[in-house]
């Protein structure tokens, strides 16, 4: 009984690894969460997705501190993904069809610093796909005006108040100013 059941952890713990290994995670700021995460978290690969904090110095973010724009922190969507089903360039392209990264920390009536366009990376490929993905958009026109989204390394991350997590699955009436535009890179 005792090796049947060390036998069965020892393969849990396994196939947890490995699956943790399969996933990838992407951290993106485009204004209000709420909007960047109801629509990332139905794309086709996307296996889940948190709201957050990332980008400031402070010790304990809170919506409190950050709301007030005095902070280096980005409202940002944790986004993990399986890299399989949809690649980290896709994932951006996605993300540049959901917000307007032609406006400096803005998104439509959501103004601050808090609400500025950022691509979160968190290894050279990704901060090297980032900058290749803005190139090509900016390349394709697509936007009349040039990109001003941030690429800048991943820092600590917190997790924002259980309120904000699928607050528009939660209350689908909910204020957000994203929606998918079409339009082709």
């Amino acid at each position: 009984m005792k090796f049947t059941l060390k036998l069965i952890l020892s393969f849990l713990t396994v196939s947890l690894m490995s699956l943790a290994a399969l996933a990838e995670t992407a951290y993106l700021g485009g204004g209000c969460f709420w909007g960047v995460q109801d629509l990332i978290r139905k794309h086709p690969g996307v296996t889940h997705t948190e709201v957050g904090y990332m980008g400031g110095e402070e010790k304990n973010a809170s919506y409190e501190l950050v709301k007030t724009g005095k902070t280096e922190y980005a409202e940002t969507v944790k986004i993990d993904f399986d890299p399989k089903k949809l690649s980290y360039e896709k994932l951006l392209l996605y993300f540049f069809k959901i917000h307007d990264p032609t406006t400096m920390n803005q998104q439509g009536n959501d103004k601050g610093r808090q609400y500025r366009s950022v691509i979160f990376y968190t290894s050279d490929k990704q901060r090297t796909t980032a900058q290749d993905t803005i190139a090509k958009v900016n390349k394709s026109k697509a936007w009349k005006k040039p990109i001003v989204t941030e690429v800048t390394p991943s820092s600590k991350w917190t997790k924002a108040e259980d309120y904000h997590q699928d607050y528009l699955v939660k209350n689908p009436a909910g204020y957000t100013c994203h929606f998918e535009r079409k339009i082709e890179f």
